[in-house]
């Protein structure tokens, strides 16, 4: 039985510093049970833009200066601290996590505020040695970082409060006011965080979160001329899309991948087989850096199988408001039967189903999937899973297994396990990713660290420090004396 219910209520938008109803609603469903979450109001292009407007105007009228940013974000933070079983129950109803993986996400959101706040106090720019040539001969030069303006921000649904968090709170750190759309499957938890930063003294018109469809609120959103920053979590086509459409504007694209973990026979092999079983598997393997690619040396491939094995058949699978649930629903019941596919195709070409691979508890959650040896044509290798599967191949020598691992037209964040220093540092320089993780997983993120990716995986680096640099512009002062 579930611990925890949530009550399917009429939910507002936030425009132009106003709760709106639109007169028109979506209803959010449980991915689980398809049970109702609750109503959401939707916007349109009109409303969009009637927010950015209106965000432009408190960006140039608000008085709002670093210091007062910062206690905003330091508020918002304590309120949420105080709001995480509510938080965290919406989560896991709207989105089908887990609800202990959801307490954790809304833990981080803590996390992500706090940081931000910091950020906002330590904003600053840096001097130039103008006298370095006899041309800057008593002149002061200074750079300054100053912020866009009015962001754009579109997020998806699988972190539904954190990676928003990531979008909202560098954004108010680096001075910018945001319209953010947030995903049409989770926007609960988007409008929950909107409110508290409102309680939290955030400027009337500061903040718009309009929910809708791609087709209206974000292309919209992207294409306002008042928009001049564009920050955006979710899939690479429909990212490098926005980049191309909008060339003149700075466009932050966080996207996916299908991450490697490569397990040398020098390595941990037990801690990276029992770190797998969860990081491969969590959230239905909804995540961008979910482990998708093992790589195991042929030395320990057998025992490492075998080890990774047994921990996956102890996953528990079902409701994802029960405290007991390792692994839920897929987000929508199509994505589940692509992922189906994806599986039947790899199998059918030879690859070798170690487990998994059917769906459980009345047809609601697909199975956690292991694959052994699937061919190099196949979508479960090369292409972004999305779903509770991952793969394992072997690997003779460590050159071979970075070269499989780079395999890729993504490029996140990859995890090694090897106690050799001489390979870690090898992997460091050869591993075409934005992360590379030595004796970790490459699921592992601090919210803190610098996190973006290369090649279709993105062109920017998230993280408070570094999305508020990657939200602010350089300006160059030079005073003469």
């Amino acid at each position: 039985m579930a611990s925890q219910t949530v009550k399917a209520v009429d939910h507002k938008l936030l425009a132009a510093g106003e709760w709106i109803e639109t007169g028109e609603w979506a209803e959010v469903k449980s991915p689980y049970d398809q049970s109702p979450v609750g109503r959401v109001a939707q916007g349109d292009a009109a409303l969009v833009d009637r927010a950015v407007e209106a965000a432009h105007d408190a960006f140039e009228n608000a008085d709002f200066p670093q210091h007062e940013r910062a206690a905003v974000l330091d508020r918002a933070a304590e309120l949420v601290s105080e709001r995480v079983e509510d938080l965290a129950a919406t989560i896991a109803a709207e989105a089908g996590k887990p609800i202990k993986t959801a307490t954790v996400e809304a833990q981080r959101c803590v996390d992500t505020l706090t940081f931000s706040a910091t950020e906002a106090r330590k904003l600053t720019g840096g001097t130039v040695p103008m006298e370095a040539s006899p041309a800057g001969e008593g002149k002061l030069g200074v750079m300054l970082r100053v912020p866009y303006g009015v962001v754009g921000a579109i997020s998806p649904f699988n972190f539904p409060l954190n990676l928003v968090a990531h979008k909202l709170g560098p954004a108010i750190a680096a001075g910018n006011s945001i319209v953010l759309k947030p995903a049409g499957q989770t926007p609960i938890s988007a409008l929950k965080l909107a409110a508290i930063l409102e309680q939290a003294g955030l400027p009337e018109g500061w903040l718009s979160v309009i929910p809708g469809p791609g087709s209206k609120v974000g292309n919209a959103i992207v294409e306002h001329q008042l928009t001049k920053a564009i920050t955006f979590t979710g899939s690479a086509g429909v990212g490098w899309e926005i980049r191309s459409r909008v060339p003149h504007k700075k466009v932050n694209l966080e996207l996916g991948s299908n991450a490697p973990l490569i397990v040398n026979a020098d390595g941990d092999w037990e801690a990276a087989a029992d770190k797998a079983q969860i990081h491969a598997f969590s959230h239905a393997g909804q995540s961008c850096i979910s482990i998708q690619r093992i790589l195991v040396h042929e030395d320990i491939a057998e025992q490492f199988t075998a080890r990774l094995l047994a921990n996956v058949e102890k996953l528990t699978v079902g409701d994802p408001l029960d405290p007991d649930t390792d692994v839920g629903p897929l987000i929508t019941p199509d994505d589940r039967d692509r992922v189906r596919e994806w599986i039947e195709e790899a199998v059918s070409s030879g690859a070798e189903l170690l487990t998994g691979g059917e769906l459980v508890d009345e047809d609601r959650c697909l199975a956690p999937t292991l694959i052994a040896h699937p061919g190099k044509e196949a979508k479960v290798w090369g292409e972004e899973i999305f779903g509770p599967v991952a793969t394992i191949d072997t690997f003779s020598d460590f050159d071979e297994a970075l070269a499989l691992a780079n395999d890729s037209k993504f490029g996140l964040q990859a995890g090694v396990f090897t106690r050799d220093l001489g390979n870690g540092l090898k992997a460091a320089r050869t591993l075409e990713f934005g992360g590379v993780l030595i004796n970790e997983v490459p699921t592992f993120r601090a919210d803190q660290q610098p996190y973006g990716g290369v090649k279709d995986s993105g062109n920017t680096r998230e993280g408070p420090a570094f999305a508020v640099y990657e939200l602010t512009e350089e300006r160059f002062v030079t005073l003469q004396g």
